[in-house]
């Protein structure tokens, strides 16, 4: 039966409710999506047109904004269309091929985040050595080795997945492509695929997440080394941004995806995936901004010259 699918497209059942219901989960989610767009986009643009902050750390962050944009444009239009539509359908190449950008995006952010981690390790801890250890091309090359990285990690369990025969039914209680309610459908059980991909979202987790920790307790035992209060309040607040979005994000992966997917019932899967796909990046810029004050003067920057064109 390998290979002999007869599934051509899928139902994504996303949030069942009534049409009313469904209408104002659409407009909540616009509006939640225009905002992050905005957001992201504000910090992209902050970084680029200030050239205060073209250093590696900024640059970063930019480059996490944009990748926020990429991230949810892999599910919230989608979602945005079925809250509308009847048929609720996505045909199985587009499944796929959404399951392929979805999980890359994430891993790609998993990436991102210890890079980020690192580097606030080398201001803190190698203060001396950081503006020779660190620069924008190699902040750039880093970067680009995370997206090449994190896109290479999933065609091959997604290949395998598409060899499983489909045959009905075709429902999806999600409103996304993932691994576990796409397996559940399978006409045959294929428990080495779905142990290899929770395997493989465990290894990138941890390895990461561990990283980040060692990064942080490093930084920590050096903050508290640190005599002033006031030099320990600036390292604090330079961290705290951070660790609270590595603590938003990497919370949500691993209630998701270090068990295997089929052992999560489908509400739970629904709300912890929203909230690291939509709710985090909708966030995030909050986060990074409300707490740096070169990011929030930048940001005013670009305001006051929106104003005076505006005027113009």
């Amino acid at each position: 039966m390998s290979g002999v699918s007869t599934v051509t497209e899928f139902i994504l059942l996303s949030f069942p409710c009534s049409r009313k219901v469904q209408v104002l989960l659409f407009l909540l989610f616009f509006v939640s999506y225009i905002l992050t767009l905005m957001g992201n986009g504000a910090i992209v643009c902050a970084v680029k047109l200030d050239p205060r902050l073209h250093t590696p750390m900024y640059l970063l962050l930019a480059n996490f904004s944009f990748l926020e944009i990429c991230y949810i444009n892999t599910t919230v239009p989608n979602m945005l269309q079925n809250f509308l539509s009847e048929t609720k359908t996505i045909s199985f190449t587009a499944c796929f091929f959404q399951f392929y950008f979805f999980f890359s995006m994430g891993t790609t952010e998993t990436f991102l985040l210890p890079l980020m981690a690192f580097d606030r390790y080398l201001a803190i801890c190698q203060p001396l050595h950081y503006p020779i250890i660190t620069n924008n091309r190699l902040c750039m090359n880093l970067v680009a080795l995370c997206w090449v990285t994190a896109f290479l990690c999933y065609p091959i369990p997604i290949y395998f997945i598409t060899q499983l025969p489909f045959c009905g039914p075709n429902a999806i209680d999600h409103f996304v492509c993932d691994p576990g309610p796409l397996l559940a459908l399978s006409c045959i059980p294929a428990p080495g695929i779905e142990l290899s991909c929770s395997l493989l979202s465990s290894l990138i987790i941890f390895i990461t997440f561990f990283f980040i920790l060692g990064s942080y307790t490093l930084v920590l035992r050096a903050v508290l080394r640190v005599s002033s209060a006031a030099g320990r309040r600036k390292a604090f607040s330079t961290c705290g941004s951070h660790l609270v979005v590595v603590s938003l994000f990497y919370g949500a992966l691993m209630v998701m995806y270090i068990s295997p997917t089929s052992g999560n019932p489908s509400g739970i899967q629904k709300i912890v995936t929203l909230f690291y796909s939509s709710v985090t990046p909708l966030i995030n810029p909050l986060i990074y901004s409300l707490r740096n004050k070169d990011m929030k003067a930048a940001l005013r920057k670009i305001h006051m010259s929106t104003k005076i064109s505006q005027s113009k």
